[in-house]
């Protein structure tokens, strides 16, 4: 495990944050790419994307902060480098990002599937920071590829890479269907269920949530519910891809 690219006395470089940089700036580049296909202005996709992870970052550090205003308080720095993205803040951002495609004329059906290669490419880049840092642990295995961690060397589901894999071959067959379909559902539709499908079936290898004072998370894990929730959002998109494209515009 490589969770760190520098660490030399107080200077610390994680690997994660560099990979998830990168893999940001990546996806910016590729909806240049995918703008152009879906026929949208590519400056003002790239505007819209970079508005979008602008305000994921600023309303979960917001929550955070109002959820942890005594600590935040007392140690503001410490507090605003703990991982601050919750349920409530994807559905404010989501929200946000709405209102500025409405404010800006973008289409949001094209808009949405011009970035969905781009978001499974974001989420190829944090798998593989997962995997880097050696989190994202999967259930033991006797399997060859099986990571030994420390410190007893348990062999454990490599599940980070099965996810970086997944959604790198996911991005790939995206891009494949945009170009021939950009004006449809069918990629976006795609996206939700095949990304939600996998993230379903990798919590079968990967080891539970640690949180089950919930009656909600004792029958299924978070991550359970957030990829049912994505597979029926496809579902209703699938079955009313007219209606969408015409309040899209």
């Amino acid at each position: 495990m490589h969770p760190y690219l520098i660490h030399s006395g107080h200077l610390l470089l994680p690997t994660f944050g560099v990979l998830a940089a990168l893999g940001l700036m990546a996806a910016l580049t590729l909806s240049l790419r995918t703008a152009t296909i879906v026929g949208l202005n590519p400056d003002k996709l790239w505007n819209a994307g970079l508005f979008t992870l602008l305000s994921a970052f600023v309303l979960s550090r917001l929550l955070l902060i109002a959820a942890n205003l005594h600590n935040f308080l007392t140690y503001p720095i410490l507090l605003l480098t703990l991982p601050s993205l919750t349920s409530t803040g994807i559905f404010l951002t989501l929200l946000a990002t709405l209102i500025y495609l409405r404010l800006h004329h973008l289409p949001i059906l094209d808009t949405l599937n011009a970035w969905s290669p781009c978001a499974t490419l974001i989420w190829a880049f944090l798998a593989l920071g997962h995997f880097a840092e050696g989190s994202d642990a999967g259930l033991p295995t006797t399997l060859p590829w099986a990571l030994a961690i420390p410190p007893d060397h348990t062999r454990l589901h490599p599940i980070a890479l099965y996810a970086a894999i997944a959604a790198a071959l996911l991005t790939l067959f995206l891009l494949h269907q945009l170009k021939h379909h950009p004006h449809s559902a069918n990629t976006l539709v795609t996206a939700l269920a095949t990304a939600g499908t996998i993230q379903f079936l990798l919590t079968f290898v990967r080891q539970p949530y640690p949180y089950t004072s919930s009656t909600l998370y004792t029958t299924l894990d978070p991550i359970q519910w957030i990829a049912l929730g994505m597979i029926v959002v496809a579902a209703v998109i699938a079955l009313l891809p007219g209606k969408l494209v015409t309040h899209a515009v």
